[in-house]
């Protein structure tokens, strides 16, 4: 068993270590993996990791594997199931050849998919189910209403839209500056897309309603202003997107519309009581998945999980030009 490893923000190239066998307790299953997603979140725990470390750490959020052995208190999985997975933060990650892995957050695989394009969905599906309808709190009732998507191209934009679409039936307005990635959105659901660039101007337009809900996938610094001046009355926001500055809420009170946060690892991280939703929505994708009414989101597989296949993936998150999901297989 290996993984690859950073002991500092500075590796050019993450380290070949060997892991000590993994033995189950609990609710862990033991995963063989077969393939991993690369996130942006990635690049952000490798940029925090300041101080030199002694133990190097593993990370990435993504994978799809075979389960090999399970805890003694597991009892949604055998040995031999297939499942798919985002995992837990503060645990070490899929950078790997096999890693533990509690099953609340652990998805059944999608039995139309092979491993790559499985390894593509969970941290998207998670964030973007969540943030429609755990954060948003979209329902039945809201079928119609309006959903802006800022930064619609991109891994859980392109997730979102189709929830968005073909799961909640609202009109789904999305942001991208390309063509390759306007063309992008509008294969994926989107009935409008504009240019983030100038977003005020360019909604306005465009002479669309002000949407009723507004997801913010890029940058909240830099669009904050410009969506409290386009949510409609009584809207709601959402982002996922730390911000560096502080922003007046105040300009939501006249409207009577609030602002959430989305972060897909809040559940496994602070082991809330509803850890196992996480379990059922990725079998909700799956099934989602599997019934053709959504797709899967890779774009790009760069093969095999080498150290220098990870940095060409991390280099091409970074360049923030990204469309759907980078994938990695793991050799046997």
């Amino acid at each position: 068993m290996y993984a690859l490893a950073y002991h500092h923000h500075s590796d050019k190239q993450a380290s070949h270590i060997t892991l000590e066998p993994l033995e189950p307790t609990g609710h862990d299953l033991h995963i063989a993996i077969k393939a991993i997603a690369v996130n942006p979140v990635d690049t952000k725990v490798k940029a925090s990791l300041t101080e030199k470390l002694a133990t190097p750490r593993v990370i990435g959020w993504d994978a799809a594997g075979i389960v090999e052995a399970v805890g003694d208190k597991v009892s949604l999985f055998k040995q031999g199931d297939k499942v798919f997975y985002a995992g837990d933060i503060g645990r070490p990650g899929c950078y790997a050849s096999h890693q533990l892995v509690d099953e609340r957050i652990v998805g059944h695989h999608p039995k139309s998919l092979d491993f790559n394009d499985a390894a593509a969905l969970p941290l998207t599906s998670i964030t973007a189910w969540e943030a429609l309808f755990s954060r948003l709190k979209i329902g039945e009732e809201d079928n119609g209403k309006y959903i802006l998507i800022i930064g619609g191209a991109g891994g859980v934009g392109s997730i979102a839209i189709q929830l968005a679409k073909a799961v909640a039936g609202l009109t789904v307005i999305a942001t991208a500056s390309r063509l390759e990635s306007q063309q992008w959105c509008k294969n994926l659901g989107a009935d409008h897309v504009i240019d983030h660039h100038d977003l005020l101007t360019q909604y306005q337009q465009s002479k669309l309603p002000a949407p009723d809900y507004i997801l913010c996938l890029n940058n909240t610094d830099q669009h904050f202003a410009d969506m409290t001046n386009l949510i409609a009355p009584q809207g709601m926001i959402c982002s996922i997107v730390g911000t560096a500055k502080h922003h007046d809420l105040d300009l939501l009170k006249s409207k009577s519309a609030g602002f959430v946060w989305e972060f897909m690892f809040t559940r496994p991280m602070l082991d809330t009581p509803d850890l196992i939703q996480q379990h059922h929505l990725l079998n909700k994708i799956a099934d989602l998945i599997d019934s053709n009414i959504i797709q899967h989101t890779r774009t790009t597989a760069v093969n095999p999980f080498f150290a220098d296949n990870i940095q060409q993936a991390h280099s091409q998150l970074l360049t923030g030009n990204t469309i759907g999901k980078i994938v990695l297989s793991i050799p046997d």
